[in-house]
Order: C-alpha cells, then structure tokens, then sequence
C-alpha cells in the first residue's frame, strides 16, 4: 500500500500519501519532508475514505496501478489521494456533475496529476462514459442522493469487473430524514446484496463523518 502512517514525538500519529506532485497543495493539508520525499497528510475529517482506513476498514483493493471509477469528485480532496496510491501507472476517471466544481476539481488537482481522467458527467447515466472508463478494477461512489446505492449498482454492472470491489460511502440523511439511521444503511446494504454484492464490511464513520457508513463489497461472478 502507498498509504502511510506519520509518526511525531508528541503528537498523535495521521495517515499521509506520498505525493505524486510535490509541491501542489489541494485542500491546504499539511505536508511533511522526509529524506527528500513529500507526504501530503490525510485528513479523515475531509475524507470519507480516510476516515474508512483510521476505522480499521481494509482498502487495500485501492492499490499501486488500480483502475478507478470515482464518482462524485467534487473539488479532489480525496481523489488526490487516491491519485498518489495508484500511482503514475494507475488511472482515476473521476466523475463530476457541476460545472462551476469541475473547473474547480481540473485547476487545482487534474491540472498537475496526470493520472486523473475528469469525465463532466451525470453518474446517473453511465453509458455516456463507459467507452472513456473501460472495465473498472475499484468502483468508489460519493454522492449524496437519494438513489446513491441503485447509481453505484447500475455503474458497477456496466463498468466494474467481475470479483472487484465498490466502495459505497452511504449519507443516511440525503436518503430518508424519517427513518433511524441503522434502518437505512441496513436496506442500502440489502439493495446491494440483492443486487449480487456480498458486502464484507461495513462501519459507522463516526466521529469523522456524521450519519454516515462506509460499504464495501465485491461483485459476485
């Protein structure tokens, strides 16, 4: 794994990744110089899938050269980081519905990572840029909509290979403001295990972000 603990005399210890463009800050993290290498410090405040590691959740299906399909990039927090595990042979298609965030998300993280693939797209239609993405290794779904859990499904049938992981990061109260929270993650779970997912993990991400849970299950043959 390209993912990092950082440890400092007297502070509490933060996961960090090597970056792959020294010098570039995207979200004003801190950075820390070690024997000439720049490690961009991971904030699990700022990023759900920081916050899955520090919960003890394995991520290690996102590798050196992992094929990504992020959906949901925003301004790149986390796909910067995603970006520097995968390395310069891995590719993150990194899909973005806003026009104003996309422009955003190009200046300050594509611009200086080529291994990041902005596609200007709805994720709700993943036919018009499946030919862009090809087959997919990691699936990880970010956007908070009512109808996340069947958007990341009908994506991962499309475009995610047969035994590889989705990441699903559910926000219970962008799907029903009614329900208790445990209902909701436990029938965003069963959507998918009736989709032929077998969910190997799921976890409260708590404190680091509220009302949420990260899911993490592969696609059966």
């Amino acid at each position: 794994m390209s993912i990092f603990i950082v440890q400092q005399e007297g502070r509490r210890d933060k996961l960090a990744t090597l970056s792959l463009a020294p010098g570039v800050k995207v979200y004003n993290e801190e950075v820390i110089i070690d024997d000439s290498k720049e490690y961009r410090v991971w904030d699990p405040y700022r990023s759900k899938l920081a916050a899955s590691i520090l919960k003890g959740m394995d991520v290690s299906a996102i590798g050196l050269n992992t094929r990504i399909l992020y959906l949901g990039a925003s301004t790149g927090t986390t796909v910067s980081h995603v970006s520097d595990v995968v390395g310069l042979e891995g590719r993150v298609f990194a899909v973005e519905v806003s026009s104003r965030v996309m422009h955003e998300f190009i200046d300050g993280v594509v611009r200086h990572r080529p291994n990041v693939f902005p596609i200007f797209g709805n994720a709700r239609r993943p036919t018009q840029y499946g030919m862009l993405v090809g087959e997919a290794d990691v699936l990880y779904c970010d956007i908070a909509q009512p109808d996340q859990t069947e958007i990341a499904i009908e994506n991962a049938h499309l475009l995610l290979g047969r035994k590889r992981c989705l990441f699903l990061a559910v926000k219970a109260r962008s799907i029903d403001v009614t329900k208790e929270l445990s209902q909701v993650y436990q029938e965003e779970r069963e959507k998918l295990e009736n989709a032929d997912f077998r969910v190997f993990d799921m976890k409260e991400l708590d404190p680091y972000a509220k009302d949420h849970v990260m899911i993490i299950a592969q696609k059966r043959d």
